[in-house]
């Protein structure tokens, strides 16, 4: 098996966090600022989505901040869960009768983006996030203290 430096291992999980980050604070600032929580609760609600105005909050939410925490390396779990959690969402709710593509309004975006999401929280954030200088500082302070 091909390992790489720990620095080209964390340097690709940044850039990977970035990515799909970005992907997902579009997403959110779409259903909070373009289509606005009205249209998107509109939109959840035609294709059965329970209580769509609260959906619609929590999706956008979820997104935007989601993406941020992505960016940032903050809370990766977490993010990791909501973000997942918003993609099975759409998955079940809006894509999954569509076949793959997305063009046709297919899963291919949320399934990559849930698989991306879940092999971050899997592997960490890597040595260039918050988590890591969190998780760092503690065991600093624990190693001083001791």
């Amino acid at each position: 098996m091909m390992t790489f430096p720990a620095a080209a291992r964390d340097l690709a999980l940044l850039l990977a966090r970035v990515a799909i980050g970005v992907v997902f604070i579009a997403h959110g600032w779409q259903k909070l600022f373009v289509n606005g929580i009205d249209g998107t609760a509109g939109f959840f609600g035609q294709v059965g989505i329970p209580a769509p105005g609260a959906a619609a909050w929590f999706a956008a939410l979820a997104e935007l901040l989601g993406g941020v925490a992505l960016i940032l390396g903050l809370a990766l779990p977490v993010a990791g869960a909501l973000l997942i959690a918003t993609m099975i969402g759409a998955f079940v709710f809006v894509h999954a009768g569509s076949g793959l593509f997305v063009d046709q309004g297919g899963f291919e975006l949320v399934l990559t983006l849930a698989a991306g999401v879940l092999i971050l929280v899997v592997v960490g954030a890597g040595r260039y996030s918050v988590d890591h200088l969190i998780v760092s500082r503690r065991r600093a302070g624990v190693i001083a203290a001791a």
